[in-house]
């Protein structure tokens, strides 16, 4: 890539970044409490004040109020400019990684509706049909259009049944854990939720990636739930987010997965 196109690119796609950001916002506000994420435009949650255009530039418009209602004078809460802050260093990973190609545009897609889910499960502990139905279709439609793009129509369907198994090994995968440990434990292991992300996973990351995400997340979930133990006084085996772990496990094997599988076999081939 062109040093003197980057750092133009780059800004560019953070404030894009940033704007859907800002929109993830809404419906992880919205989606939950069963409002529509399109009507009525943005407003005061508190004094329902309908916000000016110019109130709802990304990261600026925080900064302008002083996170602070123009009319109320009420606090706004800092997770919106943290949300559209990393929405946009997500996108700018992405395009540095996969920089002009489809697989940007796609997986832009994809880390947006991970980085919703996570924040809806934090908030809520659920992951909504909705979002992870949705996030499914576009994983089976995207990786069918990228294969007809890439080659051509045996290529395409090859990765429309890749995206199929990978979504049903999502499903099948977490319904297994879920009911080994409900045996183990006596109690539900896995919400439901999860299973359908995963399920969303398999089908944009394909089987093998999948894997490696559940595997990566797993960690993530034990080294979260651990220092939670340590830090807090939560007790072990209470219920914690685990799409937020799924998220994470996906953005590194995203990122990197093809590098961490190739250093696996080379140390074990």
């Amino acid at each position: 890539m062109d040093v003197l196109m980057l750092v133009p690119a780059s800004l560019i796609v953070f404030a894009l970044g940033a704007s859907i950001g800002s929109f993830i916002n809404v419906v992880v506000y919205r989606l939950p409490a069963g409002l529509s994420v399109i009507y009525p435009p943005s407003r005061c949650p508190r004094c329902l004040n309908e916000l000016k255009a110019y109130d709802n530039v990304p990261l600026l418009g925080w900064l302008w109020l002083k996170g602070r209602c123009r009319y109320c004078k009420s606090k706004i809460s800092m997770r919106y400019p943290v949300v559209e802050t990393i929405t946009g260093l997500l996108f700018l990973l992405v395009f540095w990684v996969f920089q002009y190609s489809p697989q940007t545009i796609g997986y832009w897609i994809f880390c947006s509706w991970l980085l919703a889910l996570s924040l809806i499960d934090f908030d809520t502990m659920t992951l909504p049909n909705p979002l992870t139905k949705s996030g499914l279709v576009l994983g089976v439609v995207y990786q069918t259009v990228l294969g007809f793009m890439q080659s051509n129509s045996s290529t395409g369907i090859n990765h429309l049944i890749g995206a199929i198994f990978g979504a049903v090994l999502g499903i099948w995968l977490f319904d297994a854990i879920s009911f080994i440990g409900s045996i183990i434990f006596q109690k539900e292991a896995m919400g439901g939720g999860d299973a359908k992300l995963a399920a969303m996973m398999g089908a944009w990351l394909g089987w093998r990636h999948l894997l490696l995400a559940v595997f990566i997340s797993c960690i993530v979930g034990v080294v979260a739930g651990g220092s939670g133990v340590v830090l807090t006084s939560r007790k072990w085996g209470k219920k914690m987010p685990f799409g937020p772990c799924l998220a994470l496990g996906s953005l590194i094997t995203l990122l990197g997965g093809e590098m961490i599988i190739s250093s696996y076999l080379r140390l074990f081939p």
